[in-house]
């Protein structure tokens, strides 16, 4: 069995985390900005020092690549992304590509025999938050392979026009001409070129704390559906319109909400996660009624069937009266549960057998590049202990013992993929 070094993790988890430090602990660094490239350069400087090959597609990612003893085999990827949030924390994402530097140091320090390329990278716009949306490069690379509902949200085109969210002259297409990292579409991943994927991440929430186990070796991601629920009610004078006679539209999505958690609640489905997280309210003023509420309704689970009554729920809204207001209930968005390739989960379970490391299965409730991957070529991912569950936030932490172990399972789980995998 092979080892990471704790002491390289440190070093490299304290360095990346200089490339956006906000000042309180976490990092903003949005995708292409000056910090992400300074992370993307100090990330190539270490690999091209251990003599890996660096290329860049055309929409960024970048690969560092250590060459195999066969050189026609296809390569093993590993990594993740270098953006964060506003405010996010020194481990989303970044802990993936850490990790995967962290496999070809020691492969390099070791001299492990390898008959396939090993591959390090970096996706480009996971976050989506300067230029949505989400796993925006990822959508684009995997797009031929992608479900129908999926795919049409990732449009070469449309994603070079995505504008930036805090200066909307800006595009993305623009922004990566300008970033030095654009390079050509024959360097992206491809089932042509690659066998398979790894991706470690730090897992996002407790269950991994709260049993006491370092790694979660993942299983799946979870299906989900994203809605939005509309109200359309009348503005009138906050101090001059009788109470009876209004049409509050924030008031009906209150009773709404409320409406749904019982209603949902009430289904008894263990596992499942539901979240209203954004509401849009008009005219939004102190001295208004509001006329339009909108917000989403975000439900997560393994189960299509189970998550089927949730999505019934939520439908029912629209065949209801909510304070004399309108309702319309529209479907954002949806996937179903994506499965790991149950060989490479194999490898990641053994290796963290034989390395005496206390792992669990465990399920992703968040979306991640590998999902899309997975896909086009066999994918997989290890979890990594989160403390308290925290994570897009400042005081997201995962010690650097629990970091080098989720490398190390890694390392030998490719190590097992390259022998087994043709």
């Amino acid at each position: 069995m092979y080892q990471c070094n704790l002491e390289r993790m440190k070093d490299k988890i304290k360095t990346f985390s200089k490339y956006g430090d906000a000042g309180h602990g976490g990092i903003t660094r949005y995708s292409l900005s000056q910090e992400a490239i300074m992370a993307r350069d100090e990330f190539r400087r270490r690999m091209e020092k251990i003599g890996a090959i660096i290329e860049m597609d055309d929409v960024a990612n970048v690969y560092a690549t250590l060459p195999g003893s066969d050189i026609d085999a296809k390569r093993i990827s590993m990594g993740s992304h270098a953006d964060s949030v506003k405010n996010g924390g020194n481990y989303d994402g970044i802990l993936g590509v850490i990790s995967a530097m962290e496999v070809l140091e020691t492969v390099v320090e070791n001299n492990i025999p390898h008959r396939h390329p090993l591959t390090a990278m970096i996706w480009t716009n996971e976050e989506g938050s300067l230029f949505p949306p989400a796993m925006m490069s990822s959508g684009i690379v995997c797009y031929n392979y992608l479900p129908e509902e999926i795919r049409k949200n990732f449009k070469y085109e449309d994603m070079m026009a995505s504008q930036s969210v805090l200066e909307h002259e800006i595009t993305f297409g623009e922004a990566l001409k300008k970033s030095g990292y654009m390079g050509k579409k024959e360097n992206r991943i491809s089932p042509e070129n690659t066998m398979c994927v790894f991706e470690t991440h730090i897992e996002q929430g407790p269950i991994l704390e709260d049993t006491g186990n370092d790694i979660g070796v993942v299983d799946c991601v979870l299906g989900m559906f994203n809605y939005r629920i509309k109200f359309y009610g009348q503005t009138t004078h906050a101090g001059t319109f009788p109470m009876e006679k209004r049409k509050d539209a924030l008031f009906a999505a209150a009773q709404a909400i409320c409406y749904l958690h019982e209603k949902i609640d009430a289904l008894n489905i263990p596992g499942l996660v539901y979240t209203t997280g954004e509401i849009v309210c008009h005219p939004c003023v102190h001295t208004c009624v509001p006329d339009f509420v909108d917000f989403s309704i975000d439900a997560r689970y393994e189960n299509s069937e189970q998550l089927k009554k949730v999505e019934e729920v939520v439908q029912s809204c629209a065949n209801k009266e909510w304070a004399g207001c309108r309702c319309e209930v529209k479907l954002a968005w949806n996937r179903d549960t994506v499965y790991w390739d149950k060989r490479l989960v194999e490898y990641v379970k053994k290796s963290a057998e034989e390395l005496k490391i206390k792992h669990q299965f465990i399920h992703s409730g968040a979306g991640h590049d590998a999902q899309f991957i997975s896909y086009m070529v066999p994918t997989t991912m290890i979890f990594v202990q989160s403390r308290g569950g925290l994570s897009h936030c400042e005081d997201e932490y995962s010690t650097p013992e629990h970091c080098t172990s989720g490398a190390t399972v890694m390392l030998n789980a490719v190590m097992k993929a390259d022998q087994d995998f043709e």
